[in-house]
């Protein structure tokens, strides 16, 4: 307004100037109570200008002068929301801090300063308790915010997890569910809520919850995809070693599932395979396994392939071996799988050179490696290179992967407990975890099984395995170790003796003859 009457002003001295530039000032008259004022029509322009300028300046002083002390409140509430929100950083840097003492301190002032957010300063109680350690307190700030709808969500967080510090699980889960029912999206109620669940072994209700986080956007469709295809095989695993028959057919659908949505995921493939022979459907089973194995090939795949035929010749069972490595020709575990199949045609030459392409220049090479040199050495008559290489697999590193079958020759042989590890980090990564390996559980021999062709050199893989001091060699007969002796008869009976049929992947392991 005061600027308006400022251009105003401006306008009428610049009028005035017009007239008196022109010579024509005008007459203006003013007669007001007997009073009666001449001048000229400049003059009287630029009186009427200064009293308007003189009444505007003097309306808004008195306004400001009236609105002086409501001001002057304004300025001192808005310091002290200054000062508030300055001290509750302060206390939240506290709390993060773990400076539970000032924590307290910073929120205690707060309370008197801050009063339009009265969350942050029960939050910062809260916080602040948990840092000073104060059980009670903790218990009692989440507590009093289970009163505010806005911080029934935090409050319900606070208290999960003051009661997992104080170890009671079934007030944490009671938590954690009424903050899911509260919050659908909210991810840390539906882990906590998930996860109690697969310590339970509850594989539907987990199933259900992960369904429901796909569709509520709290995962992502491929993490859930590879947790419900790891749930639907723990599920099949509860349920194959059932007598009921219809047990196992259920079994069977859930396994096919779990391939249907994870075609890589070995655990679900070789319980589907192997479920899929029992019924007497060999060829759908080979077809699961050769997609498996294009996606991601394993150990347990190949041995399952292997023993779906049991009746033909070695060399037709090295042609479908053969075939299956071809699928993923640049994967190691196809690459061992070649030294297999030319171990079986009786092909040393083409098993060590294979096997070499295995071992890389600085790398220790695992116990593993070590065998299947091992055995492709003394296919070649090379035995000195053989025992060489079993004394360096004596204190190689195992493969991970080989660990995942036990003695008895089963794969994936888990409890519930590795099930429910192996869902969880299957589905964030999509990488197999291996319970028997970290656990140093006995696991199958990283000597594998010799081929019924190579039978001469049992006596020589039965003595590395059984830890001897050292191993008989074919063209070392004499006393060793522990008073093993091997003879050129020994040799050669071991020979002409009849093969014992090779142990299928489920059998029990046979005693070396």
């Amino acid at each position: 307004m005061i600027r308006a009457a400022f251009i105003l002003f401006f306008v009428c001295v610049a009028a005035v100037i017009g007239l008196s530039v022109t010579g024509a000032p005008g007459q203006a008259r003013v007669e007001w109570l007997g009073w009666r004022l001449d001048m000229t029509a400049a003059a009287a322009l630029l009186a009427v200008v200064f009293i308007s300028l003189f009444a505007t300046l003097f309306w808004q002083g008195l306004i400001w002068l009236i609105g002086m002390p409501r001001r002057a409140a304004l300025a001192r509430t808005e310091a002290r929301r200054r000062q508030g929100n300055e001290i509750l950083t302060r206390g939240f840097l506290a709390a993060a801090a773990g400076d539970g003492s000032e924590a307290r301190r910073l929120g205690q002032k707060a309370a008197d300063l801050v009063e339009d957010t009265p969350a942050l300063v029960r939050l910062l109680a809260a916080q602040a308790a948990e840092a000073a350690g104060d059980g009670p307190a903790v218990q009692a700030a989440y507590t009093a915010m289970l009163g505010f709808p806005e911080m029934r969500l935090a409050a319900h967080r606070g208290l999960m997890q003051a009661a997992l510090l104080q170890g009671d699980r079934a007030k944490a889960l009671r938590h954690a569910q009424e903050a899911y029912g509260l919050a659908k999206t909210a991810r840390w109620a539906w882990r906590a809520v998930f996860e109690h669940q697969l310590q339970s072994a509850d594989w539907p209700e987990a199933l259900a919850l992960l369904k429901g986080a796909q569709e509520r956007k709290i995962v992502s469709p491929i993490v859930a995809d590879r947790g419900r295809a790891a749930l639907l095989a723990a599920t099949a695993a509860g349920l194959e070693n059932q007598i009921d028959d219809r047990a196992r057919v259920q079994a069977l659908d859930l396994a096919l599932q779990a391939t249907k949505l994870q075609p890589g995921f070995a655990p679900g493939v070789v319980m589907a395979a192997r479920l899929l022979q029992a019924d007497g459907k060999a060829s759908k089973a080979s077809s699961l396994i050769e997609a498996a194995w294009r996606s991601g090939p394993h150990p347990a795949l190949w041995l399952a392939y292997r023993d779906l035929n049991t009746h033909e010749t070695p060399k037709a069972r090295a042609v479908r071996l053969q075939a299956l490595a071809a699928l993923n020709p640049g994967h190691r575990e196809s690459q061992i799988l070649m030294v297999e199949q030319a171990l079986l045609l009786a092909d040393p030459t083409s098993a060590l050179k294979f096997a070499s392409v295995l071992l890389e220049p600085d790398a220790v090479p695992t116990a593993r490696l070590c065998g299947l040199m091992a055995r492709a050495h003394f296919a070649a008559h090379r035995s000195d290179e053989a025992r060489a290489w079993i004394a360096r697999g004596a204190s190689a590193p195992q493969e991970p992967d080989w660990s995942d079958l036990d003695p008895e020759g089963r794969a994936f042989a888990y409890t519930p407990g590795d099930w429910a590890r192996l869902s969880v980090a299957y589905a964030e990564t999509g990488e197999l975890i291996h319970p028997r390996f970290e656990r140093r559980e006995r696991s199958i021999s990283e000597l594998p099984s010799l081929p019924s062709a190579y039978e001469a050199s049992a006596p020589f893989v039965a003595a590395a395995a059984s830890a001897v001091g050292s191993a008989p060699i074919p063209d070392d007969p004499g006393p060793l170790g522990d008073g093993i002796n091997l003879s050129a008869s020994d040799l050669s009976a071991s020979v002409t003796r009849r093969p014992a049929p090779r142990r299928r992947l489920g059998a029990k392991p046979r005693p070396i003859q």
